[in-house]
């Protein structure tokens, strides 16, 4: 029954996990307009799928073991009803934070849970290693994504005007009955018009960037659109590689089970949680930090990707999650059209993290360990 029990757990936390971090990878895609929220969602699923069924391959070098991080006695990180817990603890606070539309790190929900059942279990807790790996990391890692954002959006904007790169305003008209006229506002402020120009009507929103020019013979435009769905891809791809062994190596303790069955399973789940409970967290992910163009949203992806691999090849634990959000948020502050409101909240519900989780897996350790031999 504990198997069981062990099992269920780690599949609740794992379509938990799918359903808060599914859409991080393409929320500038459906920010953007890139893609409406089906498409969007459809090529994060499959990506994520993609990386995921890749650790089938690569099992034993991407296999993370779950050690404590040097926070639990290594004979409590082999007890059944200690990980039951902590999958369960870290399970409930992401859902619950899903709910909500926060989107908030799987990684530091563990960890929280982590704490809270080896609190309950063994009273203590070594406070320096908790510092390390959730302190340092949620302080550090977003502000280096926005500054990092900022870096790149810049650079890239100086390129384009240096290119002579022309940024057309699509005049766009609400509540109107009836068309008159169709002219364009080029970068200079001068009104053109032109020949075979339809005008847009539509929300404000709804008006993006659409950047007209050819550099070494390519259409700029379709240059930045394919760049920006490969980037979202690559994010998405690289999260399920990196989160699907993760996960599994919480049911190590668990036979009867090969290791790529397992994780063939940790997969699906994950996908499953995505297509079904991601549409809160894509909505404040795409919408409500700040609002991107097409660029822009290749600017806060490649911010996310160049961190998360470089802070992986140093060693360093960095969250995926704040800093994709880093990465809009810097965005938003270039442009001035960040949401100061909506990120406040966001980084309240990371504080929150840990001690939510630890709160559920320590009643949900107590509760095991109160009914063990009922189980």
């Amino acid at each position: 029954m504990t198997i069981v029990l062990l099992f269920l757990t780690v599949c609740f936390l794992a379509f938990s996990n799918g359903a808060n971090d599914n859409f991080k990878g393409v929320a500038s895609l459906f920010g953007s307009g890139a893609a409406s929220y089906r498409t969007a969602l459809a090529w994060a699923t499959i990506t994520t799928l993609a990386g995921s069924l890749c650790a089938l391959f690569l099992a034993q070098t991407l296999l993370i073991k779950f050690s404590g991080k040097g926070l639990a006695p290594v004979e409590l990180t082999q007890s059944i009803p200690f990980i039951t817990a902590v999958a369960a603890g870290a399970g409930m606070t992401v859902i619950l934070a899903t709910r909500l539309g926060f989107p908030i790190s799987t990684t530091h929900a563990l960890l929280g849970a982590l704490t809270g059942s080896t609190l309950l279990a063994t009273g203590t807790i070594k406070f320096a290693a908790l510092g390390t790996s959730f302190v340092l990391p949620l302080l550090l890692s977003p502000v280096v994504a926005v500054l990092l954002a900022i870096l790149i959006y810049t650079s890239f904007r100086q390129i384009r005007q240096r290119k002579s790169v022309s940024n057309l305003l699509c005049l766009c008209v609400e509540n109107e009955p009836t068309l008159a006229a169709s002219c364009f506002v080029d970068s200079s402020g001068t009104l053109v018009s032109g020949q075979n120009r339809s005008l847009i009507i539509d929300s404000q929103s709804a008006c993006a960037d659409r950047y007209a020019g050819v550099i070494f013979g390519f259409d700029l435009k379709k240059v930045v659109d394919a760049l920006h769905f490969f980037s979202a891809g690559a994010v998405c791809f690289a999260r399920g590689l990196n989160d699907t062994p993760k996960i599994t190596a919480l049911l190590l303790l668990a036979p009867g089970f090969n290791l790529q069955a397992k994780i063939a399973l940790i997969a699906v789940v994950m996908a499953v949680g995505g297509l079904l409970n991601a549409r809160r967290v894509a909505e404040t992910m795409s919408h409500k930090i700040t609002s991107i163009s097409h660029g822009q949203g290749l600017s806060a992806n490649l911010t996310t990707a160049l961190l998360v691999i470089f802070a992986s090849k140093l060693g360093l634990p960095v969250s995926t999650t704040h800093v994709s959000v880093g990465a809009l948020f810097g965005i938003g502050l270039t442009t001035k059209n960040a949401n100061n409101h909506m990120m406040a909240s966001i980084l309240l519900s990371w504080l929150l993290t840990l001690p939510c989780a630890a709160l559920c897996a320590s009643a949900v350790y107590a509760i095991l360990n109160t009914y063990a031999g009922a189980i």
